[in-house]
Order: C-alpha cells, then sequence, then structure tokens
C-alpha cells in the first residue's frame, strides 16, 4: 500500500480494540480510535476529511452503530466516506439495516480473522478509487 489510509476504528471492547488497532497499524493503516458513538461522531467531525475509511460495531454505548452511520450517510461532509460494520449482531435483518443505512460490507466478529477483516477493508477502499 504505497499512500497510508486512514481509519477510524469504533469499538467499545477494549480487548478487541487492541488487537484489531495492531492489526490494521501492521497492514499499513493509519488509525484513529472511538470506544464509543458519541466519541465516533466527534472523531469524525474533526477528521471528516481526512478519513478513508470507518470500521464501526453496532452495540456501542451512548449512540450505536446504527445511528451513527444514519448520521453519517445524510451529512454531506461524511456521506462519502465507507463504513465497514464489524458486529456480533449476526441476525439478516440487523445485517439488512446496516447495508440500507449505507454500509458497504458488514463483518460478523466470530466469523473473521483479524487478517480477514483487513482484507475486506483493502477490498472496499479499492472499489473506492
Amino acid at each position: 500500500m504505497p499512500e497510508t489510509k486512514k481509519i477510524l476504528l469504533v469499538e467499545d471492547d477494549t480487548f478487541m480494540l487492541g488487537i484489531l488497532s495492531e492489526r490494521l497499524k501492521k497492514s499499513g493503516f493509519e488509525v484513529s480510535m472511538a470506544t464509543d458513538g458519541e466519541e465516533c461522531m466527534k472523531v469524525l467531525e474533526a477528521q471528516k476529511s481526512n478519513l478513508d475509511i470507518v470500521l464501526l460495531d453496532i452495540l456501542l454505548p451512548k449512540i450505536d452503530g446504527f445511528e451513527v452511520l444514519r448520521r453519517m450517510k445524510v451529512s454531506p461532509e461524511l456521506s462519502s466516506i465507507p463504513v465497514v460494520i464489524l458486529s456480533n449482531l449476526g441476525q439478516k435483518e440487523e445485517v439488512q439495516k446496516a447495508k440500507d443505512l449505507g454500509a458497504e460490507d458488514y463483518i460478523i466478529k466470530a466469523n473473521f480473522t483479524t487478517k480477514e477483516i483487513v482484507d475486506k477493508l483493502l477490498n472496499v477502499l479499492n472499489k473506492k478509487n
């Protein structure tokens, strides 16, 4: 990856946050982090022009991932940033809701390794370019 891609990782599980951020950094990403939906919105506002992609959990304190996604997609400044959902929720309805709200992809945590998650992110970024 010639140019460093900037990702916002939104995850309230600190263990998962640590593992994912390490893997993303090793894969060449510059990682910003948020542990709840409110913090996520603040980071998005502050870094909107610098972010290439968002990896977003659904079950978050304060504002859930669906609401973050909804707010992003109605914002002219944030709507073009691709969002990949990373969640333990795997029901068809949740996956469909995320896609309807504009998520590029939906990853169920238990079904993917960190390498596969990075591969999916790179895939979404490559489609965007």
